[in-house]
């Protein structure tokens, strides 16, 4: 067993017939195993790109990429991967499509958690795949993955399709089954709010580039949410100020300090929800990867 789940040393990927559009570019950052890790960005961030290369299912065009230790080709039978789209085969049933998930993984197929699964949704065994609609096969897909017993998910906005009482229910069992296991989940959705009590490892992308990273309370730590007058921005000057908004006299600011804060600041914790809103609106800030052994602030 190693320590950590997945490894990017200046890792990029190019797509296009000359290689010409860049959908990854020096990405570097180290995941421990166990963590659980939001992969939030924008669209066309890279997140599904930095997924499927985990996956094993695209390979990099510079740097490299390890998981579990290893290629992610050869880790492909520890890992389960869940993508956007739920590939399953329409024409089998249910219950057919989890046989095919024992079949092609002999040896760790949990049955019991994947019946649960497909069984709290209500699901007839019997029905089709292509019969399902789209939060149904939702759940067969994360059925699938958890019944595989891997020792890494990558799960590609994977509640996307479902009502808020089916995303809480399966948000609950996913963890779980992964603090029972001590499996590394990394998750992207563009519900932040819905990763906060759920995540702690924050992967933020931002244009193909690691913008933050590192375990989610040092990093929330390393910032404060201020307000103030907006006169005493000059107060800031020794300051990272990731993001200020000014409304009338009034200024808001994210920042990461040097020392104690001057002026007349009004300071609380930031929440998950703040930290990721303020580095996407200011994607010129500099970017913050805290190493999850010694944390280490490095700028873009």
């Amino acid at each position: 067993m190693t320590d950590t789940a997945i490894e990017a040393v200046a890792l990029g990927r190019k797509f296009g017939r000359r290689q010409g559009k860049r959908a990854l570019r020096d990405c570097a950052f180290r995941l421990p195993a166990g963590r659980v890790c939001a992969l939030v960005g924008p669209n066309g961030a890279g997140k599904s790109t930095l997924l499927a290369i985990a996956a094993g299912l695209l390979g990099p065009t510079e740097g490299a990429l390890t998981v579990l230790g290893t290629g992610p080709t050869e880790a492909r039978t520890r890992i389960a991967y869940v993508a956007q789209d739920k590939p399953l085969h329409p024409q089998l049933t249910v219950a057919a499509t989890l046989r095919l998930g024992q079949e092609l993984n002999p040896g760790r197929w949990d049955a019991t958690v994947a019946e649960r699964v497909v069984r709290q949704g209500d699901l007839d065994p019997k029905a089709r795949v292509r019969s399902l609609s789209g939060g149904q096969r939702t759940r067969v897909a994360l059925a699938l993955a958890l019944g595989k017993r891997a020792e890494l998910l990558l799960l590609d906005e994977p509640m996307a399709d479902l009502d808020p009482l089916a995303r809480h229910e399966l948000m609950g069992t996913l963890l779980a089954e992964a603090a029972e296991n001590g499996t590394t989940v990394v998750m992207s959705s563009h519900v932040v709010a819905e990763l906060e009590g759920s995540c702690d490892f924050l992967l933020l992308l931002g244009a193909g580039r690691v913008r933050v990273a590192g375990p989610l309370e040092d990093l929330l730590a390393a910032h404060t949410l201020i307000t103030g007058p907006a006169d005493a921005l000059a107060d800031l000057a020794r300051h990272t100020v990731v993001e200020s908004r000014t409304s009338g006299r009034q200024t808001t600011a994210l920042v990461r300090q040097a020392g104690p804060l001057d002026g007349p600041w009004q300071t609380a914790a930031p929440s998950l929800e703040e930290l990721v809103l303020a580095h996407l609106r200011s994607p010129d800030a500099p970017a913050l990867l805290l190493d999850p052994t010694a944390a280490q602030e490095a700028t873009a």
